[in-house]
């Protein structure tokens, strides 16, 4: 299969393909504080280029049908029809297989994805327990009230993790009492980019899935950003998620695709989310397009995300020793901290960037968030330190 890139680019959004576009879209706010404070000028190096905002690598859009072509050329049998065979099939195994569940359905959104697992773990009992910062609960427009009459319980308000004791009193107030209700699922999203990456940790979790079980009620976990917790203390993948009747992860956000997600449990429970997906509008006629870039972003990704954990935390150690620098990190923390940085540090630092091929988010009275990617592992601490202090 040849394409050429005015084809490939008519059928992506432009905003999901390169760095300048993506920071265009208003979400960019959301997720990096604000625009980079000087994009990549024209003819810089985008595959040197170290960009601490973010969960992506950045990437030139004028390349990305080249990308995507030197893939198919690796994938003789890459296609599929409405989301069957192909590249498509392949990485539902590997999601399968990396998340310990029996099959793994490809998602167009994630919306899609969070609202399908939600309405199959409920059933009849349409009462489900959700952090208020979550993306179910701020993001997708009460699509699961609205479309599967599933009342959203909100927990932990300003708050990444919800405490055992706040599931358990809110199990208790909905099934104890003269008119109770089942509750019938525990959705948990982790990270939480709505709480600055904050996670909810695996000895916490567990707990949750202890008191959950214990009332026989199923979970979901949004894993959007899943794979950014590779590195922390105690974290598995495949135990994590074993926790979990359904899981949700994002292909786009760092996985290298132009859109899409996939959404993994049991076998019976994921034919029926194929169904829904057909019902929904969501059965689009290929996903190879994103398929194949998840594909090779996924082989060795646990290993390179936990390079990315360590390569940012010595940053961050680095920083706290640099006089004009203080560094502000989240509690149970993904990839997110916040930098201040002293006017003495600010003088020349645009240009000192700029000549080391190191972007930031935009300053904001002296504060950044800096995100880490796997571009830090483009260059080593003392350069990073000597691009931002000079």
């Amino acid at each position: 299969m040849t394409l050429n890139r005015r084809s490939f680019l008519g059928t992506v959004p432009a905003a999901s393909l390169g760095l300048a576009a993506a920071l265009a879209h208003p979400r960019a706010k959301a997720q990096y504080g604000s625009a980079p404070a000087s994009a990549p000028a024209p003819g810089a190096d985008i595959d040197s280029l170290v960009l601490l905002a973010g969960d992506a690598l950045p990437r030139s859009q004028a390349s990305e049908a080249a990308r995507l072509q030197a893939l198919l050329d690796r994938h003789a049998k890459a296609g599929d029809g409405y989301l069957a065979g192909g590249a498509v099939a392949e990485l539902e195994a590997k999601f399968s297989a990396l998340l310990g569940k029996e099959d793994t359905v490809f998602m167009p959104t994630g919306t899609l994805a969070n609202h399908i697992a939600l309405r199959l773990l409920c059933g009849d009992n349409r009462h489900a327990l959700v952090q208020q910062e979550s993306h179910v609960y701020r993001d997708e427009s009460n699509a699961v009230t609205t479309l599967s009459g599933i009342n959203l319980v909100p927990l932990a308000p300003g708050r990444a993790a919800p405490t055992l004791q706040e599931i358990g009193a809110a199990i208790e107030r909905a099934e104890v009492g003269p008119y109770p209700i089942k509750v019938g699922a525990i959705a948990l999203e982790s990270p939480v980019r709505r709480a600055q990456g904050g996670c909810l940790t695996p000895a916490l979790v567990a707990g949750i899935a202890t008191l959950a079980r214990a009332h026989k009620v199923p979970m979901h976990l949004d894993g959007a950003r899943l794979l950014l917790m590779s590195g922390m203390e105690g974290f598995n993948v495949k135990a994590y998620c074993g926790h979990f009747d359904t899981v949700y992860v994002s292909l786009y956000k760092y996985l290298g695709a132009p859109f899409g997600g996939v959404l993994s449990g049991s076998r019976p429970m994921m034919a029926r989310a194929r169904e829904l997906r057909h019902i929904f509008g969501g059965t689009i006629y290929h996903g190879w397009q994103a398929a194949l870039p998840a594909l090779e972003a996924l082989d060795g990704a646990e290993q390179r995300y936990a390079g990315v954990r360590a390569a940012g935390e010595r940053l961050l150690a680095a920083l706290e020793r640099t006089p004009g620098f203080t560094v502000r990190r989240i509690d149970n923390a993904s990839n997110l901290a916040m930098l201040e940085i002293a006017p003495s540090r600010q003088a020349g630092l645009e240009e000192r960037l700029r000549q080391a091929n190191v972007r930031l988010g935009k300053l904001d009275e002296g504060k950044v968030q800096l995100g880490f990617n796997e571009s830090i592992l483009r260059r080593d601490t003392a350069y990073l330190v000597h691009a931002l202090a000079g």
